[in-house]
Protein backbone atom coordinates (compact mmCIF):
# COMPACT_ATOMS: atom_id res chain seq x y z
CA UNK A 1 0.00 0.00 0.00
CA UNK A 2 2.34 2.61 1.17
CA UNK A 3 6.69 2.34 0.59
CA UNK A 4 8.53 4.64 1.78
CA UNK A 5 12.48 4.31 0.53
CA UNK A 6 15.70 6.35 1.49
CA UNK A 7 13.88 9.24 2.09
CA UNK A 8 16.09 11.93 3.35
CA UNK A 9 15.19 15.85 4.71
CA UNK A 10 16.57 18.79 5.54
CA UNK A 11 15.44 21.53 7.37
CA UNK A 12 17.89 24.38 5.87
CA UNK A 13 20.92 22.30 6.29
CA UNK A 14 20.04 20.15 9.63
CA UNK A 15 19.39 16.34 8.20
CA UNK A 16 16.19 15.51 10.02
CA UNK A 17 15.54 12.16 8.28
CA UNK A 18 18.15 9.99 7.47
CA UNK A 19 17.42 7.12 4.50
CA UNK A 20 13.97 6.10 6.17
CA UNK A 21 12.80 3.02 4.30
CA UNK A 22 9.21 1.70 6.02
CA UNK A 23 6.68 -0.43 4.68
CA UNK A 24 2.72 0.09 5.24
CA UNK A 25 0.96 -3.19 4.29
CA UNK A 26 -2.90 -3.16 3.07
CA UNK A 27 -5.13 -3.92 5.69
CA UNK A 28 -2.56 -3.44 8.35
CA UNK A 29 -1.46 -1.19 11.43
CA UNK A 30 1.94 -0.18 11.81
CA UNK A 31 3.33 1.58 14.16
CA UNK A 32 6.32 4.54 14.26
CA UNK A 33 7.61 4.65 17.89
CA UNK A 34 9.93 7.04 19.30
CA UNK A 35 10.95 9.96 21.49
CA UNK A 36 9.96 13.21 20.89
CA UNK A 37 12.44 15.09 18.38
CA UNK A 38 13.44 11.97 16.28
CA UNK A 39 11.26 13.01 13.00
CA UNK A 40 8.25 11.01 13.53
CA UNK A 41 5.99 14.02 12.89
CA UNK A 42 8.43 15.24 10.16
CA UNK A 43 8.24 11.42 8.22
CA UNK A 44 3.94 12.02 8.48
CA UNK A 45 4.44 15.38 6.73
CA UNK A 46 6.89 14.27 4.01
CA UNK A 47 3.68 11.26 3.59
CA UNK A 48 1.01 13.28 3.13
CA UNK A 49 3.00 15.84 1.19
CA UNK A 50 3.21 18.93 3.39
CA UNK A 51 6.92 18.40 3.25
CA UNK A 52 9.26 17.57 0.14
CA UNK A 53 12.07 15.63 0.90
CA UNK A 54 15.37 16.28 -0.50
CA UNK A 55 16.04 12.66 -1.53
CA UNK A 56 14.05 9.58 -1.44
CA UNK A 57 10.96 7.82 -3.27
CA UNK A 58 7.16 7.51 -1.69
CA UNK A 59 5.15 5.47 -3.47
CA UNK A 60 1.03 4.54 -2.88
CA UNK A 61 -0.75 1.92 -4.23
CA UNK A 62 2.04 1.49 -6.68
CA UNK A 63 2.40 4.80 -7.94
CA UNK A 64 5.06 7.45 -7.41
CA UNK A 65 3.26 10.30 -5.39
CA UNK A 66 6.48 12.86 -4.47
CA UNK A 67 4.88 15.01 -6.84
CA UNK A 68 1.64 15.22 -5.76
CA UNK A 69 0.06 17.93 -3.81
CA UNK A 70 -1.03 17.37 -0.76
CA UNK A 71 -5.05 17.82 -1.24
CA UNK A 72 -4.33 15.56 -4.29
CA UNK A 73 -2.53 12.89 -2.30
CA UNK A 74 -5.80 13.42 -0.03
CA UNK A 75 -8.22 12.44 -3.39
CA UNK A 76 -5.74 9.65 -3.44
CA UNK A 77 -6.65 7.76 -0.61
CA UNK A 78 -4.25 9.35 2.02
CA UNK A 79 -6.20 10.56 5.22
CA UNK A 80 -4.29 12.59 8.08
CA UNK A 81 -4.67 13.25 11.08
CA UNK A 82 -2.85 15.47 12.64
CA UNK A 83 -0.96 15.91 16.26
CA UNK A 84 -3.67 18.45 17.69
CA UNK A 85 -6.44 17.17 15.69
CA UNK A 86 -7.49 20.85 13.93
CA UNK A 87 -10.87 20.13 14.07
CA UNK A 88 -12.16 23.94 13.23
CA UNK A 89 -14.00 25.44 16.15
CA UNK A 90 -16.63 27.48 15.01
CA UNK A 91 -17.68 25.33 12.99
CA UNK A 92 -20.37 22.43 14.13
CA UNK A 93 -19.42 18.41 14.53
CA UNK A 94 -21.69 18.06 11.67
CA UNK A 95 -20.03 20.63 9.73
CA UNK A 96 -16.64 19.54 10.47
CA UNK A 97 -17.57 16.05 9.02
CA UNK A 98 -19.32 17.14 6.01
CA UNK A 99 -15.24 18.81 5.24
CA UNK A 100 -13.91 15.42 5.25
CA UNK A 101 -16.28 14.80 1.98
CA UNK A 102 -13.69 17.41 -0.14
CA UNK A 103 -11.27 14.41 0.02
CA UNK A 104 -13.54 11.72 -1.52
CA UNK A 105 -13.68 11.13 -5.16
CA UNK A 106 -17.36 9.98 -5.13
CA UNK A 107 -18.73 13.07 -3.11
CA UNK A 108 -21.90 13.58 -3.11
CA UNK A 109 -23.15 17.03 -5.11
CA UNK A 110 -25.11 18.06 -2.26
CA UNK A 111 -23.31 19.41 0.59
CA UNK A 112 -26.11 18.99 2.91
CA UNK A 113 -26.30 15.12 2.66
CA UNK A 114 -26.26 12.71 5.52
CA UNK A 115 -23.82 11.07 7.42
CA UNK A 116 -22.92 7.63 7.07
CA UNK A 117 -24.20 5.14 9.56
CA UNK A 118 -21.01 3.54 10.23
CA UNK A 119 -19.49 6.97 11.53
CA UNK A 120 -22.08 6.62 13.94
CA UNK A 121 -21.35 2.73 14.72
CA UNK A 122 -17.53 4.06 15.27
CA UNK A 123 -18.38 7.13 17.53
CA UNK A 124 -21.60 7.12 18.60
CA UNK A 125 -21.44 10.19 20.64
CA UNK A 126 -21.17 12.08 17.71
CA UNK A 127 -24.90 11.52 16.60
CA UNK A 128 -26.08 13.28 19.76
CA UNK A 129 -23.58 16.59 18.97
CA UNK A 130 -24.47 17.07 15.33
CA UNK A 131 -25.20 20.59 16.35
CA UNK A 132 -22.76 21.63 18.91
CA UNK A 133 -19.71 23.97 17.88
CA UNK A 134 -16.21 21.55 17.51
CA UNK A 135 -14.49 24.04 20.35
CA UNK A 136 -16.92 22.83 22.84
CA UNK A 137 -15.85 19.52 22.78
CA UNK A 138 -13.76 17.70 24.82
CA UNK A 139 -10.01 16.88 23.58
CA UNK A 140 -11.42 12.69 23.74
CA UNK A 141 -14.89 13.91 21.52
CA UNK A 142 -12.47 16.08 19.43
CA UNK A 143 -10.76 13.33 18.38
CA UNK A 144 -13.20 10.85 18.07
CA UNK A 145 -14.44 13.76 15.68
CA UNK A 146 -11.11 14.58 13.27
CA UNK A 147 -10.88 10.66 12.52
CA UNK A 148 -14.44 10.64 11.91
CA UNK A 149 -13.85 13.35 9.39
CA UNK A 150 -10.94 11.62 7.62
CA UNK A 151 -13.00 8.74 7.36
CA UNK A 152 -15.52 10.72 5.25
CA UNK A 153 -12.95 11.22 2.57
CA UNK A 154 -12.99 6.72 2.06
CA UNK A 155 -9.30 6.80 2.39
CA UNK A 156 -7.10 3.60 1.49
CA UNK A 157 -4.80 5.23 4.39
CA UNK A 158 -4.88 6.63 7.64
CA UNK A 159 -2.71 8.46 9.03
CA UNK A 160 -2.41 9.20 12.88
CA UNK A 161 -0.27 11.54 14.74
CA UNK A 162 -0.37 10.46 18.38
CA UNK A 163 -4.16 10.27 18.49
CA UNK A 164 -4.52 9.32 22.23
CA UNK A 165 -2.15 12.79 23.61
CA UNK A 166 -3.66 14.10 26.00
CA UNK A 167 -6.99 11.97 26.87
CA UNK A 168 -8.31 10.67 29.38
CA UNK A 169 -7.80 6.24 29.49
CA UNK A 170 -11.55 5.52 28.64
CA UNK A 171 -11.42 7.18 25.55
CA UNK A 172 -8.24 5.89 24.75
CA UNK A 173 -9.88 2.52 24.49
CA UNK A 174 -12.75 3.36 22.65
CA UNK A 175 -10.63 5.25 20.04
CA UNK A 176 -8.38 1.92 19.91
CA UNK A 177 -11.46 0.00 19.43
CA UNK A 178 -12.83 2.37 16.60
CA UNK A 179 -9.53 2.07 14.55
CA UNK A 180 -9.32 -1.60 14.62
CA UNK A 181 -12.51 -1.74 14.28
CA UNK A 182 -11.68 0.39 10.42
CA UNK A 183 -9.13 -1.87 9.30
CA UNK A 184 -11.27 -5.01 9.92
CA UNK A 185 -14.45 -4.00 8.30
CA UNK A 186 -12.88 -1.63 5.39
CA UNK A 187 -9.03 -2.93 4.71
CA UNK A 188 -8.16 0.73 5.11
CA UNK A 189 -4.45 0.78 6.17
CA UNK A 190 -3.18 2.60 9.51
CA UNK A 191 -0.25 4.54 10.11
CA UNK A 192 0.27 5.42 13.81
CA UNK A 193 2.55 7.36 16.06
CA UNK A 194 2.34 6.44 19.15
CA UNK A 195 3.89 6.72 22.96
CA UNK A 196 1.01 4.76 24.84
CA UNK A 197 1.78 1.20 25.27
CA UNK A 198 -1.20 -0.37 24.72
CA UNK A 199 -2.40 1.18 21.76
CA UNK A 200 1.13 0.32 20.01
CA UNK A 201 0.71 -2.86 21.14
CA UNK A 202 -2.45 -3.54 18.89
CA UNK A 203 -0.27 -2.83 15.65
CA UNK A 204 0.68 -5.64 13.27
CA UNK A 205 3.95 -3.96 12.79
CA UNK A 206 6.22 -1.27 14.42
CA UNK A 207 9.48 0.71 13.18
CA UNK A 208 11.59 2.65 15.97
CA UNK A 209 12.91 5.88 14.78
CA UNK A 210 15.93 7.49 16.89
CA UNK A 211 17.62 10.64 15.56
CA UNK A 212 15.99 10.89 12.11
CA UNK A 213 16.45 6.87 11.25
CA UNK A 214 15.28 3.69 11.34
CA UNK A 215 16.58 1.42 13.79
CA UNK A 216 14.19 -0.98 14.72
CA UNK A 217 11.74 -2.92 12.76
CA UNK A 218 9.23 -6.07 13.50
CA UNK A 219 5.98 -7.78 14.16
CA UNK A 220 5.01 -6.33 17.43
CA UNK A 221 4.13 -9.41 19.49
CA UNK A 222 8.37 -9.16 19.07
CA UNK A 223 8.02 -5.74 20.32
CA UNK A 224 10.55 -6.47 23.48
CA UNK A 225 10.81 -4.49 27.12
CA UNK A 226 14.17 -3.51 26.18
CA UNK A 227 12.92 -1.82 22.89
CA UNK A 228 10.14 -0.12 24.68
CA UNK A 229 12.10 1.28 27.42
CA UNK A 230 14.86 2.36 24.63
CA UNK A 231 12.07 3.85 22.38
CA UNK A 232 9.01 4.90 23.95
CA UNK A 233 8.92 7.86 26.22
CA UNK A 234 6.63 6.55 29.08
Amino acid sequence: MLKVSGLNFYYGESHILRDVDLTVPRGEMVCLIGRNGVGKTTLLKNIVGLLKPRQGSIQFDGHPILNLSPDRRARHGIAYVPQGREIIPRLTVKENLLLGLEANPNKPKKRDTAIPDDIFELFPVLETMLTRMGGDLSGGQQQQLAIARALMGQPQLLVLDEPTEGIQPSIILDIEAAVKKIIRTTGVSVLLVEQHLHFVRQADRYYAMQKGGIVASGPTHELSNEVIQQFLAV
